[in-house]
């Protein structure tokens, strides 16, 4: 998308996620396609960094996975928004013997819940045909030693997005499934990996370079601003599904 291409001038889009990663990186495409943005995000100090370059038209500071807390933001935005994007919640990723039982419950449930807090209580202020978009991911669709909660979550994910797009019609309801991503979590994930994990990628992929968050929210817009998309799963990898384990 290029700067002088103002697509979303007159339209307003809530980020839940804002701060960093690709929440920040779809609010700054947002803005550079004319149009507002609403930035959550759960640590202040960091909302209010990323603001600075972003100008949104509010910010707010939640816990997504607090539904109280969710539905109060919701019922109190005092205008109509066009779209909501949620890149909160992260994998977990842990083998059989070391997980938490009480840890994974609550994680699961959280995650799930939240989904479905954002399309319940988001309904009366998004306009028809806008669209609640979700992130997801793509790596626990392949069994693996740990990958348990995240495969789990990963098949979760588009059955709950292609419902919803049925109970919230003519609200579009997708969800972007995501490979590996160069973002700060991925970097927290891995630690002194993740050079490593670049370069692999940049060497194996189809594409020969790491996906970014620029990418990411790339197929946020377009899927904000095509109206015939709903109920879908979009990947966005570089290919790294067609590649062998």
């Amino acid at each position: 998308m290029s700067g002088n291409e103002l697509v979303l001038t007159g339209q307003t889009v809530v980020v839940i996620g804002a701060s960093s990663g690709i929440g920040l990186e779809t609010a700054r495409q947002v803005r550079a396609a004319g149009g507002q943005v609403v930035m959550v995000a759960r640590d202040a100090e960091r909302l209010a960094r990323a603001a600075v370059d972003i100008q949104p038209r509010d910010t707010a500071t939640l816990d997504a996975t607090d539904p109280d807390r969710l539905q109060r933001f919701f019922d109190d935005l005092p205008y109509s928004v066009d779209h909501v994007l949620s890149t909160a919640g992260g994998p977990l990723y842990a083998p059989l013997a070391e997980l938490d039982v009480a840890e994974t419950g609550r994680h699961f449930g959280e995650r799930l819940a939240m989904t479905l807090g954002i399309a319940k209580y988001s309904r009366g202020r998004v306009r028809d045909g806008g669209t609640l978009l979700f992130i997801g991911g793509t790596g626990g669709r392949r069994p693996h030693i740990g990958g348990s909660v995240t495969g789990a979550m990963t098949a979760a994910l588009p059955a709950l997005t292609a419902n919803l797009a049925l109970e919230l019609a003519p609200i579009r309801v997708n969800l972007i499934a995501a490979g590996f991503v160069d973002t700060p979590l991925s970097a927290s994930l891995l630690g002194d990996r993740i050079e490593a994990r670049r370069e692999e990628l940049r060497s194996s992929l189809p594409i020969r370079r790491v996906v970014g968050p620029q990418d990411v929210a790339a197929l946020a817009v377009h899927i904000m601003l095509n109206e015939a998309l709903t109920g879908a799963t979009y990947d966005i990898d570089g290919g790294q599904q067609l590649l062998p384990q």
